[in-house]
Order: C-alpha cells, then sequence, then structure tokens
C-alpha cells in the first residue's frame, strides 16, 4: 500500500512544522509526516523549515544565531489568521517524545536542514535523540546533503537514509546504491514513471514531494509507487479509501 506522509505535518491546512500540524496530519490518517530540522545557536534541534525564522514566524533572524529560548518567543501560526493561539516552534525532542509514546505507529522522516549551513554535529544529535526515544526503525533521515547521508549510515546504519534531489538523476537507484541509502526523494517533476518502477524493483522505496494535486495523487496510487509526501494528507487519505473501496 503507497504510503501518505504529511509534509511538514498538514502544511496546506495547518501552520508548517508545528505540533498543531503533526498531530492534524496524524488524525487524518497519514502514515508518516515529514518535517525538518536545523540547529540553534546554542545546539538545540528545532523543528523549521527555512534558514531564517521571518517567513513562517513573527520573529525576524536565522535559526543559527538565534538560542532556544530566543526561539520560543516567536509565534509559528502567526501567518494563520484563524488560529488565535500561539503555536511554538517544536524541539526535535518534543517531536519524537510524542512520536514515541502515541498510539499511533507513524513514520517520521526527518530531512537534515544541513545543504545550506552547516550545523556541526547535527547528524550525531539527531541519531541520539532517535535511540533515545528507541525510534530507529521509524525513522528516516533525508536530506539535499548526501555527504551527511554518509555520516548518517556511517553513525548508525539501522537508521533508513533518503536521497532528496530536485532534477533528473541518472539510475538514481544506482547512485542510492553507492551511498548506502535505502530510498529516493525525488521532486515530483523528476520522478517519471519508469524511474520510480525501475527503481522499486531494484529494492528501494521511492517517495516523491510535494504532491498536491489529486490527478497526480491518484496516478502513484493506482502505480503503487511506495510513497509519497503531501501538503494535504487529509485529502490523500480520502482517495486512498477511494481506491481501496
Amino acid at each position: 500500500m503507497t504510503k501518505i506522509f504529511g509534509h511538514r505535518g498538514a502544511a496546506g491546512t495547518y501552520p508548517e512544522n508545528t505540533m498543531l500540524s503533526f498531530k492534524e496530519a496524524i488524525n487524518a490518517g497519514a502514515d508518516g509526516i515529514e518535517l525538518d530540522v536545523h540547529l540553534t545557536k546554542d545546539g538545540v534541534p528545532v523543528v523549521i523549515h527555512d534558514e531564517t525564522v521571518d517567513r513562517t514566524t513573527d520573529g525576524s533572524g536565522n535559526i543559527i544565531d538565534l538560542t532556544f529560548d530566543e526561539l520560543r518567543e516567536f509565534n509559528a501560526a502567526s501567518h494563520f489568521p484563524s488560529i488565535e493561539e500561539k503555536h511554538l516552534i517544536p524541539s526535535l525532542e518534543e517531536v519524537l517524545d510524542w512520536a514515541a509514546s502515541s498510539k499511533d505507529l507513524f513514520l517520521v522522516n526527518i530531512e537534515l536542514k544541513n545543504d545550506v549551513v552547516d550545523y556541526p554535529g547535527l547528524e550525531e544529535k539527531v541519531i541520539e535523540m532517535a535511540a533515545k526515544h528507541q525510534l530507529e526503525n521509524r525513522l528516516i533521515l533525508s536530506s539535499f546533503n548526501h555527504y551527511s547521508l554518509l555520516k548518517c549510515l556511517k553513525t548508525n546504519p539501522q537508521i533508513e537514509t533518503a536521497v532528496l534531489y530536485m532534477e533528473g538523476l541518472y539510475q538514481p537507484y544506482n547512485y542510492a546504491r553507492k551511498i548506502g541509502a535505502r530510498s529516493l526523494h525525488p521532486a515530483l517533476h523528476a520522478a517519471k514513471p519508469d524511474i520510480i518502477q525501475q527503481s522499486e524493483q531494484s529494492g528501494f522505496s521511492v517517495r516523491p514531494f510535494t504532491v498536491n494535486d489529486e490527478e497526480d495523487m491518484l496516478r502513484l496510487l493506482e502505480s503503487g509507487c511506495s510513497g509519497f509526501i503531501t501538503d494535504y494528507p487529509e485529502k490523500a487519505i480520502a482517495l486512498r479509501k477511494q481506491q481501496n473501496g
């Protein structure tokens, strides 16, 4: 069955990368969540997409220049006028603690956001937290920084790594095999049907992003693709139920 991952939770409907967004994605029936991790000035792994807080909060500044306590002053739901309650930027610890205690055994895809800013020790801190919460078998570590994926593999080969890429990659399954990754996370436009088929026949899971159009969702569901990442998990779940009768 094609697994559905909520992109930054349920980012099309709720403030992205917040606990509210993650919980709503799982409540909708998503098989997993996708989230992004940076390091603060004081070395705390935090869940936010951009290198700055400007787009998604009412604050400003670079993640790397702000302490965790400073980040927690900002409202990560400020761009959703319909949501009156303040929602904080979560720490990775907070998300993993919730995931570990949840009755729903969903997957957690952590994108290591170290392709623009170099965060020394990011991989080790994330993997240490995963082990602390005994989530190694429910975790997928992805990154556009493929050196980082190699570092993750060396640190803990038990945890699945996924190659993120945007453009056409020749025989991506062979590339993934070379760097020890178990899955491929291509941008939707780079996930051609023949590439998906060849990759999965070669033993690699393929989970395209970001799949928001119903036609694309249906195509991937019908193809039996391993999974896909969407801003609208509730819509994808409804289509999957409809398809399965």
